[in-house]
């Protein structure tokens, strides 16, 4: 069975932000890739609303009819701003002030009583929770513990490695094909304990084939890569074309 696509619009937002207008639109966006077959529409409110609003997530709400999945910190702002607007689901992430993207996963381990009080008000509300982590094995089974119903991996690592001017020098295609492993074997760990896996950070075009061929991987979130492609051939055409990458 072929995995799902969300695409994260979350970088629309950003060319919408640099010049604080209304356009592009966000919620067009999001249309367009339901139509070219996106399984889902992600997007990352982030505490210092560097691209997505608040008002966004509330709109998208209306308007998407496949299935909204809003990223955010484990902190009561956001959790309450779930509780309000009723995703579909909620994937809780780390948060840095500073950094430029999303960094690595969610330390559950390290914070046992906050992401449990989190996902216990969500999933009370009947939201479905993800948490989003590295490929490790501790905090697969802190997510598990604390109530997680499905674990997004961070491929980041992978991603890293997969990339031509990295994988080009030294021992570049070992390391990726290692780091394929560890992914697989997380993804494997995560099923066997009744956890839905899912997976995303820096996946292209060109590297998310050997991911999509773990079976156990049943969902993907892919964002920048499809925004990128966007501007060259449109965000149908961009959409198509990965939801063709992971078909292969």
């Amino acid at each position: 069975m072929t995995a799902k696509l969300n695409v994260n619009v979350d970088h629309v937002a950003t060319i919408r932000e640099a010049r604080k207008t209304i356009e592009p639109s966000i919620i067009t966006a999001a249309v367009i890739c339901e139509q070219a077959g996106a399984n889902g529409i992600t997007v990352h409110l982030r505490q210092d609303r560097r691209h997505i609003q608040d008002r966004d997530i509330e709109l998208l709400r209306d308007v998407v009819t496949t299935y909204l999945n809003v990223e955010m910190a484990a902190t009561d702002e956001m959790v309450g701003i779930a509780l309000k607007t009723k995703p579909d689901a909620v994937s809780l992430v780390p948060e840095s002030p500073n950094e430029i993207t999303t960094e690595g996963g969610l330390d559950v381990a390290g914070n046992l009583e906050n992401v449990k009080n989190a996902i216990a008000k969500l999933k009370a509300a009947g939201i479905f929770v993800s948490i989003f982590l590295d490929p490790d094995t501790e905090q697969i089974n802190a997510a598990k513990g604390v109530g997680a119903q499905q674990v997004e991996l961070c491929t980041a690592e992978y991603a890293e490695l997969t990339l031509s001017s990295r994988a080009a020098h030294g021992q570049g295609e070992q390391r990726a094909a290692a780091e394929t492993d560890r992914v697989r074997n997380a993804a494997v760990h995560a099923k066997s304990l009744g956890l839905i896996v899912a997976a995303g950070h820096g996946l292209t075009y060109r590297n998310v084939g050997a991911l999509a061929a773990v079976p156990e991987i049943t969902e993907f979130n892919i964002g920048h890569n499809i925004i990128s492609r966007a501007v060259f051939v449109g965000i149908n055409q961009a959409v198509r074309e990965m939801i063709d990458a992971i078909a292969r």
